[in-house]
Formats: structure tokens, sequence, C-alpha cells
């Protein structure tokens, strides 16, 4: 008769493979998506109160978030190359910084596909709500904090520079 029960040994592989998950995707994914979400915001939202043009607020959008993915990715690759803290591969790391990193600056970006600049801004505050709920949900998930707290942490840093944006793209 077998025992499912696993022994130290597994369970202290399965411990190691969860913070090697943690490390080397789940952190760097996190620092992508919440740079890309976060960041991008000021550009994009000033340039849709400065001009009122969905087109250029799509094409400032695109670039933002192809320029912050392609920084994001450097910057995670080159600075660390893992030995030191376990944080695995640069390179992919870099990889999953930066695609994550446009991922977060084009989600909010897609609204202004549609002509009407005041309707793709409605349809953009949604997206980046739902954005920076993901980002407290996997924050709360993965590294423990409260779902609350992680919530208004979020929304008061996106929320920044959301204004920021708006001042700018006002003035």
């Amino acid at each position: 008769m077998s025992t499912n029960i696993p022994n130290l040994t597994e369970i202290n592989e399965i411990a190691a493979d969860d913070k090697n998950f943690v490390l080397q995707i789940v952190q760097p994914g996190l620092a992508g998506l919440m740079d890309g979400s976060v960041s991008t915001l000021a550009p994009i939202f000033a340039t849709a109160f400065a001009t009122h043009n969905s087109r250029t607020v799509f094409l400032i959008g695109l670039a933002t978030a192809v320029g912050a993915g392609i920084s994001m990715a450097f910057s995670e690759g080159l600075s660390d190359d893992g030995s030191l803290t376990g944080r695995g591969n640069p390179v992919f790391r870099g990889i999953v910084t930066g695609l994550m990193t446009f991922i977060g600056g084009f989600l909010h970006t897609l609204p202004f596909l549609i002509s009407n600049v005041h309707r793709a801004l409605t349809l953009a505050y949604v997206v980046v709500g739902i954005e920076l709920i993901v980002i407290a949900f996997i924050r709360h998930r993965y590294f423990k904090t409260s779902f609350a707290l992680s919530c208004m942490q979020v929304i008061v840093g996106g929320g920044l520079v959301f204004a920021a944006g708006v001042l700018i793209g006002q003035s």
C-alpha cells in the first residue's frame, strides 16, 4: 500500500520551485506590469487632454509602451546577473519585464483606436482600473500583501501619475 504523502525532500523542492517562480517570473513580470500600467498614464492622458485626437493619443501610447518595454527589458536584464540573488537568467527576466511593461502600457492605449476621444477616454479609465486591480491581486496572491492595502497603494500611485498627465495636458 503506497501513500501519496510527500517526504521532506519533495516538500523542499516544491518550496524552492515556488520561490524560483516568484523570483524569476512573477516579480519581474509584476515590476513590468506596474511600470507599464502607471508610467505610461501621464503621456497618454496628457496627449488626450491636449489634443483631443484619438489617433495621436494612440500613436503616443504605442510609442510610450514600446519605449518603456525596451527600457525596462534592458534595465532588468542588466541590473543583476542572478548569481548573487538567485533571480535566474537575466535575459529571460529582461524579456519578461519588457513584455509585461509593454502590455501594461498598451492595454489602456487600445481604447484610443475608437475615433471619439471621449468614448475612448471612458473605456481607458475602465481598463486602467482593471489593470490596477490585477496588480493588487498579484501582489496579494504572491507577496501576501493585504488586498485592500495593495489596492490603495496602486490606486494612489496610479492616481498621482494620472493627475500629472491631466494637469500637463490641460496647461
